[in-house]
């Protein structure tokens, strides 16, 4: 199967337009959204053309494919414009692979879950990066819109033997193969 993740999107119109060119480019058959959809957050400066309605007509778009936990900079009230569930983390089977799906500022490398995985994919921290600690696979999308320590604006395009980060032109920045 082959997944796309993507975080922080914090509410850009216009990333959320190159949102729109990457589901178009990649074909996904899942996406997974790993947080802080609509709201730019207090520490953030405001977007590029920010409009979290805009980013919300682009999700519902491809709710059929979409999976979404919430973020920090997420509320409650964000569910009255989204066709989709958003939920606090996700569990599930992919490519044989137990995956957690999680934002990344309650759960991460440094604190973990008790649910058992293989990988564990999560935002917040706006920078991108894979590490392998043990048997276990720890991976970063880095921030679509707001990308920091240098990173570049960034996705996760993970298929039945690959896992890798591209920036939002298709260009591969890292991978790490898990299978074969």
């Amino acid at each position: 199967m082959k997944v796309l993740v993507v975080s922080d999107i914090h509410g850009s119109g216009y990333y959320a337009d190159k949102l729109k060119e990457i589901i178009k480019r990649e074909n996904p058959e899942k996406i997974v959204v790993l947080g802080d959809l609509y709201y730019h957050g207090p520490r953030n400066p405001l977007t590029e053309e920010y409009d979290p309605k805009k980013v919300a007509k682009v999700l519902n778009s491809v709710k059929d494919k979409l999976e979404v936990v919430r973020g920090n900079c997420d509320a409650e009230v964000d569910q009255m414009v989204s066709e989709f569930e958003i939920k606090e983390n996700i569990l599930e089977r992919i490519n044989g692979k137990n995956i957690f799906f999680t934002h990344g500022h309650k759960y991460n490398i440094d604190n973990l879950p008790t649910e058992d995985f293989d990988i564990m994919f999560y935002g917040h921290f706006h920078t991108c990066f894979i590490k392998k600690y043990d048997n276990q696979l720890f991976v970063n999308p880095g921030s679509i819109t707001l990308p920091k320590e240098n990173t570049p604006h960034t996705y996760v395009i993970m298929d039945d033997k690959d896992i890798e980060i591209r920036d939002v032109d298709g260009k591969v920045v890292d991978g790490y193969r898990y299978k074969g």
